[in-house]
Order: structure tokens, then sequence, then C-alpha cells
């Protein structure tokens, strides 16, 4: 049976294998309760099951496809009246590369369900008891492509999205105990790829990374108060030269008057 503190209960998604399994151990191991949700329900039970074993930690799990609405809406629930919850974890998440005029209509439409609507409605569902009890975190798992268009506009589209968004937040909460992080990973080794059709050996082999190293790096990030973390950036200046002309860039859109080049 684990010594540590009840820190609270963690909500995972995507937490049957790859990043979302790596986060319940580590947070198992750190004192956290888990309610772990996925699709595949053996998958889930095996995790559940270990941690309950290794941590002595209580486990709870939610089979769901968070692109279903009735399953969706049953996690919000599930979630929005626990008042246990200190962390939610935004981990679940489709990928692919395909082009806009290429991609199967209903597999962008699942796309953008599960990484963007069910993001945002179990982000929507957790935060006002979070912001209640002045207590807690989310963590919002984006991508480098949210920073550019490398891949498929649709998935890239979803990802940026997300950066947005928890960054948005982080404005909204400022001022409470209550923190955001957005975690930006490169290339992860996961079944993601498996699911996406998408062999790993397409990529130049330095640029992935393990799901436990990004895990362990996105929650060390976490515990040093960064709002943003990327494991793959060497050069943490070069984040905030980014943001900087980024919001330099966005000052200078505004003017009462087309400019000088229209002719206007």
């Amino acid at each position: 049976m684990s010594t540590k503190d009840n820190k609270g209960t963690a909500v995972i998604t995507g937490a049957s294998s790859g990043i979302g399994a790596v986060y319940a151990d580590r947070l198992a191991g750190q004192g956290y309760d888990l309610v772990l949700v996925a699709r595949r329900a053996d998958r889930l039970q095996e995790v559940a099951d270990r941690l309950a074993y290794a941590y002595g930690r209580k486990v709870q799990t939610i089979v769901a496809d968070l692109a279903a609405d009735a399953d969706l809406r049953r996690v919000e629930q599930a979630v929005a009246t626990d008042d246990s919850v200190t962390l939610l974890i935004n981990n679940a998440g489709v990928g692919g590369l395909e082009t806009i005029a290429d991609a199967d209509a209903d597999a962008a439409e699942r796309m953008i369900k599960v990484n963007v609507v069910a993001l945002t409605r179990l982000t929507r569902a957790v935060l006002p008891g979070l912001i209640k009890r002045n207590r807690g975190a989310i963590i919002n798992i984006a991508s480098v492509v949210a920073y550019g268009i490398a891949v498929g506009g649709i998935y890239s589209g979803t990802k940026a999205y997300v950066a947005n968004f928890t960054e948005a937040l982080q404005k909204e909460v400022a001022g409470t105990d209550v923190k955001v992080q957005s975690v930006v990973p490169g290339p992860v080794r996961t079944e993601l790829w498996d699911v996406s059709g998408i062999s790993l050996d397409r990529l130049n082999p330095d640029w992935i990374m393990s799901a436990e190293d990004l895990v362990d790096a996105a929650l060390a990030g976490f515990a040093q108060g960064e709002t943003v973390t990327a494991p793959g950036l060497a050069d943490a200046a070069g984040l905030n030269t980014y943001l900087g002309a980024r919001d330099h860039f966005y000052g200078s859109l505004f003017s009462s008057k087309p400019a000088a080049r229209y002719a206007v």
C-alpha cells in the first residue's frame, strides 16, 4: 500500500496504452487515485489492475469512445460530479497525415471530435469544480505540429486549437491556484502511429522520443511551473523568443485604415 499522501484523483484519457498509460503509472506513484478513460476495455482493465496492485491506489475505469456523443456526455457527467478530481490529463487523440482533399470526411470528423471537442468539453466539465476548490490542474497534450504545417492540415489544425485553447485557459485561471500546462511533443513511439497507418520509419529516428521520456519530462516541467513544456526543445529561451515575436506580430495587425500597399 502506498504511503504517499492522497493528492486527489487524476482523470486520464487515452489511458490504455502509450502516453496515457505512462501518465497513469507516474501519477499513481505520486499518490493520485485514478479515473482512466479509453475505448479498449480489456487493455484498460489490465492497466488499472496493475497500477492498483503496484501502488495501492483507487483506480476506476470508464470505457468510452470520446468520438461518440453519448459516451462523451457520460464521461463529462462522471468527472463533473466527482469532487475528488484535482487533475485532468487530456491525452486521447487521433492522428493522421492525410491532406484535406484526400481525407475521408468521416475520419476527419472523428479526429476533430476527439482532439478538439472532447478535450474542450472535458475541460469545461472539470474546470468549475477546480476553480471553486481553488486547487488542481489541467494538462493538455498538444504537438509540435501546432506550430508548423509539416503534416496534414486537419491534424495540425486540431493541435493548433489545443495550443491556443490551453494558452487562453491559462490566462482565464490567472490569479487562482489552478494550473494549466500545454505539452508539446514531437513524434513519440506509441500505438497511435499503427492506428493511423503511418510508419515511424518515415521519420528521422533522432526525432522519436519514448513515451516514458516524454511523460517524465512533461511532469518535471509541470513541477517547475512551466506553462508550455516542449521536451525536445534544447534551448528553452527559444520558446519565449517565438511567443514574443508572435505577440508583436499580433499587436501590429490592428489599424483603422488599410495598409498603404493596398492603395485604398
